[in-house]
């Protein structure tokens, strides 16, 4: 057998300095909640994150454990290691590597909790959990690459397990708990969509990570990346005096941790930062304290000062400062600094008073802080709030304002909400229920050498439930009629307030505008609203209307994200004045739009078109693609942001 490969040393790499540090925190201290690592792709997040695993010494477990309890730590065990040591047997330590475990994005909610062992409840007719990821990961590294990709209900059990150290799954008949504690690392590309604030918030650290810009870093990484290749271990070994440097900085901080103390100032700075920054709820502060104590001992101190609180902040605030839908999100450095620039100074002149409120700080008015972290500021105009989307009864959503709607699952993936006899075309077998049904006849049937007998009409499969998700395809003309009486700027603010809807019901939206020669996808689909922002508040307007260029890129655009997401519901928003009069082919232009519009009926799309015109014209051909597009048709007089979300919320 041919030796294990090296893996990359985590001392080598370039750059990155958040990121190494964030990633050495939490090894120093797993109660900081992990790191979400945010940022675009080919810049070291997955190997950072398992050149750590290697940096980090071997960690004593239970041999034959599946969970790799400590034997040293009776809080840490599984109840199977409790109950041996109850009757006198002793637990046989043996070092285990730390693991990496990778949380692939097609996982399953069984995979990753644990479920019933098959094999055992053919075999013997009895139940036993079989340990999912989660205890894989357990004293080690679970890496989620594209958390943001992930199923809602699976970051959330994750993360829950990931807050209280402890797994617990009740389902298919068993009720088991389990030690599941791990350095969680989520990776993602945020034009790829966004985390719900609610998720974000759980994570402990967030770093934003990019490209080097430095040109001798780019060569350094370049240089270094070819040199592992060409001899791994060579390259490990030249590296490892510096691994050991951070390995043992990292081994004494553990030691030191319990020991450091804050002075309540440093509480007080805490809290002044988390006020004026803006931040909801208490998780941030704990967070920055426990940060800054996890600092301190990195350092070699065992008291936190204002240096540690700095760089705690910039670690735990970024992913906690959307407090509205299109806020920034961005950490105000300059007020920080202000801040402890402000501790400092009173920390001089000792004008503390511990049983006094801090009025030095000045935070201000919280209602007034809050309008202007929340404001969208835009040369569109105000965008406004939209009115909750009404839907058919067979559509309601189940949870609250906000959410997806719910739909049957028609593969096996989803929640497991209930069991059925009914076989549906891919066939998803519930054992827990089959084996319910089949237990009260075993009795009576003729088992040979099986230990259960199952019928046919014992058979019972899973049926799920995933959220339907909304696809919204904005089609706007930026012509230059478009550019007349405001017209653009009163769409700009329509769309920006959809847009907020859009995020916080987390439907996903795309962009076409068209204008000049030619049409644009601006934005394909993403949950990502604040990239349609962006493009929006610089969308010019002017030249001639290519219309069935437009269309085509729509037709073509929405193919694409059926065939993705077949089950969905997709609403195309064609926002024009009609005058259509650039040819895509070398045909008339109102007969290639015409015949687009055909097509994107025949993919079963719902539609709707807002007329802009202020009068009717003979020149538009809107009124024909009404009749093929078999949709509404709306001419605004005036256009006015609040009508058009008002006919886009009727279509939807």
């Amino acid at each position: 057998m041919s030796p294990k490969r090296p893996v990359y040393p985590f001392a080598a790499l370039v750059g990155q300095e958040w990121l190494k540090l964030a990633l050495i925190l939490n090894a120093i201290n797993p109660r900081l909640g992990g790191v979400l690592v945010r940022g675009e792709k080919g810049t070291a997040k997955s190997t950072a994150a398992r050149g750590l695993a290697e940096l980090l010494p071997p960690i004593p477990m239970v041999a034959n454990c599946p969970f790799h309890c400590d034997p040293d730590s009776p809080e840490l065990k599984c109840d199977a290691c409790r109950e041996r040591q109850a009757r006198g047997e002793t637990l046989v330590a043996r070092p285990r590597p730390m693991p990496v475990v990778d949380l692939p994005l097609g996982t399953t909610e069984d995979r990753l909790l644990g479920t019933i062992d098959l094999e055992k409840a053919i075999k013997t007719g009895e139940k036993h959990f079989e340990p999912g990821l989660l205890a894989a990961a357990n004293r080690g590294i679970l890496y989620v690459d594209e958390v943001n990709l992930l199923d809602d209900h699976l970051v959330d059990v994750l993360l829950d397990a990931a807050a209280m150290g402890v797994n617990v799954v009740e389902r298919e008949g068993i009720s088991f708990s389990h030690p599941a504690q791990f350095i969680l690392v989520g990776t993602m590309n945020p034009e790829e969509g966004e985390l719900r604030p609610q998720l974000l918030d759980r994570f402990g650290l967030c770093v934003e990570v990019s490209g080097l810009k430095d040109f001798e870093d780019r060569m350094a990484v370049v240089e270094r990346r070819l040199a592992y290749e060409d001899d791994p271990e060579g390259f490990a070994a030249a590296w490892e005096g510096e691994q050991e440097g951070i390995r043992r900085a990292i081994i004494t901080a553990r030691e030191r941790l319990a020991q450091v103390i804050y002075h309540p100032d440093i509480l007080r700075l805490i809290t002044a930062i988390c006020l004026e920054q803006g931040v909801d709820g208490h998780r941030a502060d704990i967070y920055m304290l426990k940060t800054a104590q996890t600092l301190a001992a990195y350092h070699g101190r065992v008291q936190v000062d204002g240096e540690d609180v700095r760089q705690a902040a910039r670690l735990v605030l970024p992913h906690r400062l959307r407090r509205k839908p299109l806020g920034s999100n961005k950490l105000d450095q300059q007020k920080l600094e202000e801040t402890c620039r402000k501790f400092e100074k009173e920390k001089e002149e000792k004008s503390y008073q511990p049983s006094q409120a801090p009025p030095a700080y000045e935070v201000g008015d919280p209602e007034a802080a809050e309008a202007v972290i929340g404001k969208v500021t835009s040369a569109p105009g105000v965008p406004f709030p939209v009115q909750p989307l009404e839907l058919p009864p067979e559509r309601q959503p189940r949870q609250a304002p906000g959410s997806r709607t719910r739909a049957k699952s028609l593969d096996q993936t989803g929640r497991y909400v209930r069991p059925t006899p009914v076989r549906g075309a891919t066939p998803d077998l519930a054992l827990d229920a089959t084996l319910r049904a089949a237990a009260p006849y075993q009795a009576v049937r003729e088992r040979g050498n099986l230990a259960l007998a199952i019928a046919d009409p014992d058979l019972r499969y899973k049926v799920r439930e995933k959220r339907i998700g909304r696809h919204i395809l904005l089609v706007v003309d930026a012509s230059g009629s478009m550019g007349a009486e405001a017209r653009m700027a009163e769409t700009k603010a329509a769309i920006l307030s959809l847009l907020i809807d859009a995020y916080q019901k987390r439907e996903r939206v795309g962009l076409i505008t068209f204008q000049g020669e030619q049409a644009e996808v601006v934005l394909p689909f993403t949950n990502s609203v604040d990239l349609a922002r962006k493009h929006l508040e610089v969308l010019p307007t002017g030249g001639k209307t290519p219309l069935p260029h437009a269309l085509h890129l729509a037709l073509e655009l929405l193919k694409k994200e059926k065939a993705k997401y077949p089950q969905d519901a997709f609403l195309l928003v064609l926002i024009s004045d009609g005058k259509a009069n650039i040819s895509l082919s070398g045909r008339p232009p109102v007969a290639e739009a015409k015949d687009l519009a055909g097509q994107i009926r025949g993919l079963g799309i719902n539609a709707l078109i807002l007329d802009t015109e202020r009068y009717w014209h003979e020149a538009g051909c809107l009124q024909e693609l009404k009749q093929l597009l078999n949709c509404p048709l709306y001419t605004i007089e005036s256009l006015r942001a609040p009508e058009v979300v008002a006919k886009i919320t009727e279509a939807l």
